[in-house]
């Protein structure tokens, strides 16, 4: 049954798409920060090993509201690898195994690229899909985005 919530099927189906896209970039950078954890090692190790985790933490509680967001709005929910992979913007390192420093550095870039794609898709979904639910909702994750990165740039301040 469809959502009659005053959003026409048109918008709803390019919110739909918007929100799977921000799912696949999310599950990148949880995938990453995990990859992270259970790699890093040096100096600093315990501090950042916790850090990622609580990252990490914070991202799968947004991917499983991401996921909802779209079966509210009537659609099916993305759930694979390959789905992921083909819709994410972020780039990963295969085989590659980044000093701390580094480390940092990447995942500020990611959450830095996630922030800027997600001001873009508030503004659309806002303006021209009509859908002042999910620009709020998308509003929160930039923020939390905001939070994660301004964390990770004191570490490399």
């Amino acid at each position: 049954m469809k959502p009659q919530i005053g959003i026409t099927e048109d918008h709803l189906k390019k919110s739909i798409a918007i929100l799977s896209s921000i799912l696949a970039n999310e599950m990148t950078l949880y995938i990453k920060l995990r990859k992270f954890h259970w790699n890093v090692s040096g100096e600093s190790f315990m501090e950042l090993h916790k850090l990622f985790e609580g990252q990490y933490r914070q991202l799968e509680e947004s991917i499983d509201e991401i996921a909802e967001r779209v079966s509210k709005l009537g659609g099916k929910t993305i759930g694979t690898m390959k789905e992921f992979s083909d819709l994410t913007i972020l780039k990963e390192s295969p085989h590659q195994y980044p000093a701390q420093k580094d480390m940092l550095k990447e995942l500020l870039q990611d959450h830095e690229t996630v922030i800027v794609h997600l001001r873009k898709d508030i503004d659309l979904s806002a303006q021209e899909n009509k859908d002042a639910g999910t620009a709020d909702f998308l509003t929160g994750l930039m923020e939390q985005h905001e939070t994660m990165s301004w964390t990770l740039r004191r570490y490399l301040d």
